[in-house]
């Protein structure tokens, strides 16, 4: 073969060799601005975040000189994971007790209840606190509803105001949910579930009630119930009036509150401020948290759905 055969061959092979190093090249060109975009939107999505975090932020009090009234609310549920945490709540409190222009501390409270273990820290912060600053009185102000976790936050108070129509007490405590295993029987569905310890199914929803989980179920309820008790005879002393539904669960209008020894009488923080703590400034504590803590949150809580769940669920006792 000739010279000038060979030579359009190898012409051709050169082309070739420069069109694949054209298109790796290109790829890896691709690769890397991949890299970069993924890097960058985690970047700007952790950024987005801070700023969101950021943004509305209440570190518990709001402008105030001199002599003043702290108002901290307790809304809602109690819960780790709300605004009336323990963690909120006794933020709010550390603040307030140690403020030296407080005159006094209400509880601002409308709230159904919630976690025992919650509102036994709250009580227990309070207890503490008003040793550490006998001078500083704590009162509570009830609005609509103080009933259970939030009444045994409001039993560590000097004094508990109500109105005469809020709903008060509720002392007791409960684990609720459903029973579905005889409709899945029906329906012609097979619940499988393997556990690694006699009672690691313990009340499990989808399966038949045993007697002998409901009689520990209820002797772990009873003495939380007994915990609770202490806790607001302790906190309100020969107030409470020797009454037989006192303890029962049931919840009491305002007026009967005050009757019983509940309760001390009719006020709110307005009254509370001016006429026993003779500062009517009221200046609000409370922590609250802002639209970003909430969507961290959320995303904490899509991120960690799949994980396995351990025995009882702490949403499931509750005391309201």
């Amino acid at each position: 073969m000739s010279e000038e055969n060979k030579t359009p061959d190898k012409t051709e092979n050169q082309g070739l060799e420069q069109i694949a190093q054209a298109f790796l090249k290109e790829q890896r060109l691709k690769r890397r601005w991949s890299i970069f975009f993924k890097v960058t939107s985690i970047l700007l999505i952790i950024l987005f975040f801070i700023i969101i975090k950021s943004i509305g932020s209440s570190n518990g009090k709001e402008a105030s000189s001199g002599p003043h009234t702290a108002m901290i609310e307790v809304k809602g549920t109690i819960s780790a994971n709300s605004n009336a945490s323990a963690k909120n709540l006794m933020k709010a409190l550390n603040k307030a007790f140690e403020e030296y222009d407080v005159k006094g501390i209400v509880l601002k409270i409308n709230s159904p209840g919630g976690s025992p273990v919650q509102s036994g820290m709250v009580y227990d912060e309070i207890m503490r606190l008003k040793k550490k600053h006998p001078e500083k009185p704590v009162y509570a102000a009830v609005e609509d509803i103080c009933a259970s976790g939030s009444y045994y936050i409001a039993a560590a108070a000097d004094k508990i105001y109500v109105d005469k129509a809020s709903l008060v007490g509720s002392i007791g405590v409960l684990i609720n949910g459903f029973g579905v295993n005889r409709l899945m029987d029906k329906v012609g569905v097979e619940r499988r579930l393997l556990t690694a310890g006699k009672y690691k199914g313990f009340l499990d929803t989808f399966s038949p009630q045993s007697p002998e989980q409901v009689t520990y179920a209820k002797d772990m309820l009873g003495k939380i119930h007994v915990q609770f008790i202490n806790a607001v005879k302790e906190g309100r002393g020969k107030r409470l009036k020797d009454d037989s539904r006192l303890f029962t669960g049931l919840v009491f209008v305002g007026e009967d509150a005050v009757k019983l020894g509940l309760a001390d009488g009719y006020g709110t923080v307005r009254s509370i401020a001016e006429d026993e703590f003779k500062a009517k400034d009221v200046v609000n504590y409370s922590i609250k948290d802002n639209f970003g803590d909430r969507l961290l949150k959320k995303f904490g809580t899509a991120v960690g759905y799949g994980a396995v769940k351990a025995g009882l669920d702490q949403e499931t006792l509750r005391i309201e």
